[in-house]
């Protein structure tokens, strides 16, 4: 039996790319499919352009109108209507290969006990490129260069964690959601995505998997990622971000025996309850002592 893949597209007004985001979805050389569109309250034309292409669909195409708490829970939000195999995210200003859903897949089938399958990814600049996005661009084209190989595909998996480079940028060393498919039966392992979080939800959840499953990236581009002014990583560093102190909270909790000495021994210092209570007992002593 062919595997039903669900192409979860979280949208807010996305009527500028969008249409063209969609007709990949329609070009896809898979044909098991069902869409699932959760919007977050747009107010320009996205709903129209979505039932639209919901009306000339030979698939299963699921609109759901969500209100709006942040981006986690509306990715959350597709992920709750899914009903396939595999969850392949889509966002609306992104473009699928007409072969990436069958060819990811294809490697689920050779390999049964990966977690997730990604892809390298084209850039779309709309625009002239500003210096910031030309720097950009050279310093996350490849995100696995700190340790693939020459091959088809790049296999990863827990070892990643105890690299001393692990931390190093690129922290997301898997892709932007639109780069990956996993298996839907991981949410029960792993849960959903942490809404708390702004920027790295994508690559938070990629490591909780990874700790429980090897990851393989086909090692050429499968999906078109578009970067503009108006995206939401953009839209983001224009407000207030505290992910990067969340993130290491969460390596501390969940991620410490996984991770390299050195690693360890910082975030030691700097979480561990009863590192800081001898602090606070030295300071207390050294005030009684004066």
């Amino acid at each position: 039996m062919i595997p039903l893949v669900s192409i979860c597209i979280p949208t807010y007004n996305g009527a500028s790319f969008l249409n063209e985001a969609l007709e990949s979805v329609k070009n896809q050389a898979y044909n098991s499919i069902e869409v699932i569109v959760s919007d977050d309250a747009s107010m320009d034309n996205t709903l129209e352009i979505v039932k639209k292409f919901k009306d000339g669909a030979d698939f299963p195409v699921t609109i759901i109108s969500h209100k709006p708490n942040g981006i986690g829970a509306n990715w959350n939000n597709t992920l709750k209507h899914a009903n396939g195999e595999f969850i392949k995210f889509l966002f609306q200003d992104d473009v699928l290969n007409p072969n990436c859903i069958k060819e990811m897949v294809s490697i689920f089938k050779q390999q049964p006990n990966l977690g997730l399958v990604g892809c390298k990814r084209e850039f779309i600049v709309e625009g002239q490129p500003t210096p910031e996005i030309k720097d950009w661009l050279e310093k996350f084209n490849n995100l696995q260069v700190q340790f693939e190989k020459d091959e088809e595909i790049t296999l990863i998996d827990k070892t990643l964690f105890a690299r001393n480079d692990f931390i190093a940028s690129p922290i997301n060393k898997i892709g932007e959601p639109s780069t990956v498919m996993f298996k839907m039966e991981l949410l029960n392992e792993v849960g959903l995505f942490n809404e708390n979080l702004k920027q790295i939800l994508d690559y938070v959840f990629y490591y909780k998997i990874l700790k429980k499953h090897p990851i393989a990236i086909i090692n050429k581009p499968l999906v078109k990622f578009r970067i503009h002014d108006n995206q939401a990583t953009n839209i983001n560093r224009n407000n207030p971000i505290t992910d990067y102190e969340i993130y290491n909270r969460i390596l501390y909790k969940e991620f410490l025996p996984l991770l390299h000495p050195s690693h360890k021994k910082k975030l030691v210092l700097k979480f561990s309850r009863t590192v800081r209570l001898k602090k606070k007992l030295k300071s207390v002593l050294r005030k009684f002592r004066s």
